[in-house]
């Protein structure tokens, strides 16, 4: 698994090592990889187990024993035999070294799905639950989806290459979207999933909460009027437009300050601060603390 920063990409690093699909390690080099957690490390390449790191691709981790605790954003999740982990790029997380991971991991690469299919699926929906937990019957189908997805991996001699990779999608797409239903159920949000102006909103703020916190720019960057925005964002998640980017402008900022030992005013640029006192007082406003006294507490 290939690790790089920000800097790598043409940007400034952020320094949370951020690691890549490891695609040389996929069967015939597809953009997916299914197989057994296990005791070692081989399922999780070269990410570090006792350090913060982000990755670049989706993982699920379909747990057959536990317990096991993992932290993703600030949270502990402790998932436990049929409970479900769904970690998506860019999340900050960190492995236990307390307890054994068993059970199966997907792994899946941006891009191997087509846009119609990430939209139905959610792939993006950061609002959603990382730790799911399907009951009996919805644990069933989600075993027999996943099985049958390892199976169509792991058979590449039945089918050449195009054909192979064309019914991994299928296969991955029909395991994906019970997993979402279920993501969706358990947060009493499926109606959000349809939303296409959220969800448009949603993806450019994650591309632009680093430099762009103006509503009326993403709205006039959208097409949509401000008013049109307003109503989808509050009807997606209850909040307003403007409340929506502070949140993942905090969210980025606890994380630098977290994990990272930047200097206060460089976690403000890196979130659109040019000026340490504004930066300052937006995260007191947002977080009733400053920024030093959050990382203090965290050292």
């Amino acid at each position: 698994m290939a690790e790089r920063t920000l800097a790598e990409d043409g940007g400034a690093s952020d320094g949370i090592d951020t690691f890549a699909f490891p695609v040389e390690s996929s069967i015939c080099g597809v953009g997916m990889q299914v197989g057994p957690m296990g005791a070692g490390p081989g399922w999780h390449g070269g990410a570090p187990l006792e350090r913060v790191h982000r990755i670049d691709f989706h993982v699920v981790m379909f747990f057959t024993d536990g317990p096991v605790r993992h932290m993703i954003d600030f949270a502990e999740y402790e998932a436990t035999a049929g409970d479900v982990l769904w970690i998506r790029p860019g999340q900050v997380h960190r492995f236990t070294t307390t307890g054994e991971y068993r059970g199966t991991v997907l792994a899946m690469q941006p891009g191997f799905l087509p846009r119609a299919t990430v939209e139905a699926t959610g792939l993006y929906r950061y609002d959603l639950p990382p730790l799911l937990r399907p009951g009996p019957a919805q644990l069933d189908a989600l075993r027999a989806a996943l099985d049958q997805l390892r199976h169509e991996y792991e058979d590449t001699t039945t089918l050449p290459l195009s054909l192979h990779t064309s019914v991994l999608r299928h296969s991955l797409s029909a395991f994906l979207l019970r997993l979402a239903y279920l993501a969706a159920s358990s947060a009493e949000g499926a109606r959000q999933r349809s939303d296409t102006t959220f969800t448009l909103f949603r993806d450019a703020v994650e591309k632009g909460f680093a430099t762009n916190h103006s509503v009326s720019a993403y709205a006039e960057g959208l097409g949509y009027s401000r008013r049109t925005l307003v109503r989808a964002v509050r009807a997606a998640t209850g909040d307003t437009p403007k409340a929506f980017i502070d949140k993942r402008v905090v969210l980025e900022a606890k994380r630098l300050l977290a994990h990272t030992d930047l200097p206060i005013g460089r976690v403000g640029v890196a979130v659109g601060f040019p000026d340490a006192a504004n930066f300052s007082k937006f995260f007191h406003q947002h977080t009733d603390t400053t920024p030093a006294a959050f990382r203090a507490e965290l050292r």
